[in-house]
């Protein structure tokens, strides 16, 4: 369960994200609880992270490994994700662009409101693993600082 605060036009709303399955939500806004349906099954997407030419080979994945699992960030990297599943409705950075602590990211649609995902410290960004039209599940990487 996830719970966030939101002002809009001066009204408050108490959001509650309950369950996230395929392609479903129960959420609670003010009390009021809701089933959010969205058109696909959210399946996330592969990172393409930037190797450092000085790092040393990691051995590969077991062949056993799930392939649904959350890619995970390069070797000394930060993941920004999304706090929501939602639409992507644009990214706001490019591979190689800088960032400052509170700069928006990219903006996420949720629930029929835009979301701006900022980045919570100073870095490089290596890699984007989000296009504008992406649905993303809850907890989803969006992009990766060096």
């Amino acid at each position: 369960m996830k719970e966030y605060k939101y002002k809009i036009n001066g009204e408050e709303y108490n959001v509650i994200i309950n369950e996230v399955s395929d392609t479903t939500a129960q959420v609670e806004v003010n009390g009021a609880s809701y089933t959010v349906e969205w058109e696909k099954p959210v399946a996330p997407k592969p990172v393409v992270v930037a190797k450092p030419a000085a790092s040393a080979a990691k051995p590969a994945a077991p062949a056993s490994a799930p392939a649904a699992a959350a890619p995970a960030p390069a070797a000394g990297g930060y993941a920004i994700k999304t706090p929501l599943p939602g639409v992507i409705i644009s990214i706001k950075v490019n591979v190689g662009d800088t960032v400052a602590k509170g700069q928006t990211v990219a903006v996420l649609e949720a629930m029929k409101m835009e979301n701006n995902i900022t980045s919570d410290r100073d870095g490089k960004i290596a890699s984007v693993a989000v296009s504008a039209g992406d649905t993303v599940a809850d907890g989803a990487i969006l992009v990766t600082l060096e």
